[in-house]
């Protein structure tokens, strides 16, 4: 796969063995925009041609990092997502053990965790693959959409999704999950505008990612 980098001056996976630290540092974090009531007709617009951008490039990448709190109990670490249609391939690393963990599926293919003592891991349901084996509960589906400010299709229509005065996603409740949009990239030289910094809660779980870098291309 070509790839054309988007990147920019400077979630939602992980698994057992990450570093115990659970947070993740950003320098210099830009101020969380507000949630607003109404939002111009301009901006509207504007957000309608991101979104169709977005969903007519089926190919892209990002790297950064990730943070997963269950409880009591956290990690985190650096992800690389490949997406390619609906097929995806997901790479994790703990700095600290220098351990990694693949997860691969999407396309009719079942997802398989690699990276696990005692072997992969595969199953037709990626989020339960991950819950069997590292007791963390993730929403692999949907993340795809959510990790590019969109909510998730193939899916119960959101909650609530609420928008910033650029008309930009601000907060999402989808699937038990919400998730709010807390820093952005501006669009530039054919990109898209895209989120640099999520969370996304569901009752004692949490996932906070950093994108450090997104890249777009196809075949």
């Amino acid at each position: 796969m070509n790839m054309k980098i988007w990147q920019a001056p400077l979630l939602l996976l992980v698994a057992t063995g990450l570093s115990a630290c659970g947070s993740i540092s950003t320098k210099q974090a830009a101020p969380v925009p507000a949630e607003v009531g109404e939002v111009s007709a301009q901006a509207q617009a504007a957000e309608q041609a991101r979104q169709s951008a977005l969903r007519a490039q089926p190919d892209w990448a990002f790297q950064g990092r990730v943070a997963i709190n269950k409880g009591r109990n956290g990690g985190n670490g650096r992800i690389d997502w490949q997406q390619q249609g609906a097929g995806y391939q997901i790479s994790l690393a703990a700095p600290v053990t220098r351990q990694s963990w693949q997860l691969s599926g999407g396309a009719g293919q079942p997802a398989r965790l690699e990276g696990l003592d005692g072997g992969p891991r595969s199953g037709d349901d990626a989020g339960q693959v991950l819950l069997q084996a590292t007791g963390w509960e993730i929403p692999v589906d949907q993340l795809p959409d959510w990790v590019r400010g969109l909510p998730a299709q193939g899916a119960q229509a959101p909650d609530h999704l609420g928008f910033d005065a650029e008309g930009r996603p601000r907060v999402l409740r989808q699937q038990g999950w919400q998730v709010d949009f807390l820093d952005w990239y501006p669009a530039k030289a054919g990109r898209p505008s895209l989120p640099r910094r999520i969370e996304a809660v569901n009752g004692d779980a949490k996932v906070r990612l950093i994108v450090d870098e997104w890249s777009a291309g196809g075949q």
